[in-house]
């Protein structure tokens, strides 16, 4: 997963779409991107999406970026509009206890497997964000900062962090004393604090050494997620 297939470039001004476009010219299609969202948090699960957008103006999504350059309202709009347009998209989560159990490295890459597929549609190419995923069953490429340069990757890289972003707002109402609806299980100097003040709660990863600091003999067990697996 390192080089585009023979015959296709890429210019430097092709744009968010360029990847997609150079692709199809050399007859690869339907083209997914797959993305994560929850890799350094000490708490909540891993998200990852999948996501087909179509070839022409339907897949071309209003306000489509890398969801971290985007606010909160940019992302939902996006998200609305990416469900709505493409062909195919997953998302899935791995809780925070599976992640401890399997290591964030291949938490992930499972996590990215598993949105893959789960798509209704199968792809032709995948395109990935970072590093290449292998046991994908079809041809992809690693793409360095692939959210920013890549329509399909940024579109599963809205999916995934819209995804999480409100499953931390749930966890928010079952543990309110932690914040997890502002900081989403970042490791914040206000996440630290409740942390040192509270010990962690059923969604911290306790392989995170600041949370093993925190661990306390009292606290509950396991809730189950809200989300588990959505897809269409």
């Amino acid at each position: 997963m390192s080089a585009l297939p023979r015959g296709s470039t890429i210019r430097r001004d092709a744009g968010l779409y360029g990847y997609e476009r150079a692709l199809r010219r050399v007859g690869l299609d339907p083209i997914a991107g797959v993305d994560e969202a929850g890799r350094g948090p000490c708490a909540g699960p891993l998200v990852a999406a999948a996501v087909i957008l179509p070839d022409g103006k339907r897949g071309q999504i209003p306000e489509l970026a890398d969801s971290k350059l985007l606010t909160a309202k940019a992302r939902d709009r996006c998200y609305d509009q990416i469900r709505a347009r493409a062909l195919a998209w997953s998302v899935v989560s791995i809780e925070a206890d599976e992640c401890d159990r399997l290591g964030m490295h291949v938490a992930n890459v499972q996590a990215l497997r598993r949105a893959l597929f789960r798509l209704d549609v199968r792809p032709s190419y995948v395109l990935t964000d970072g590093f290449g995923v292998d046991g994908l069953g079809v041809p992809g490429l690693a793409i360095w900062k692939g959210d920013r340069v890549a329509a399909c990757i940024a579109a599963a890289s809205v999916i995934a962090k819209v995804t999480r972003d409100r499953i931390m707002q749930h966890w928010d109402s079952v543990y309110p004393e932690y914040d997890f609806a502002v900081h989403k299980g970042y490791c914040t100097p206000e996440h630290q604090a409740a942390l040192d003040k509270y010990g962690p709660c059923p969604q911290h990863r306790r392989r995170f050494e600041n949370v093993r600091r925190s661990l306390r003999p009292d606290m509950g067990q396991n809730v189950t997620s809200p989300t588990g697996v959505e897809s269409r």
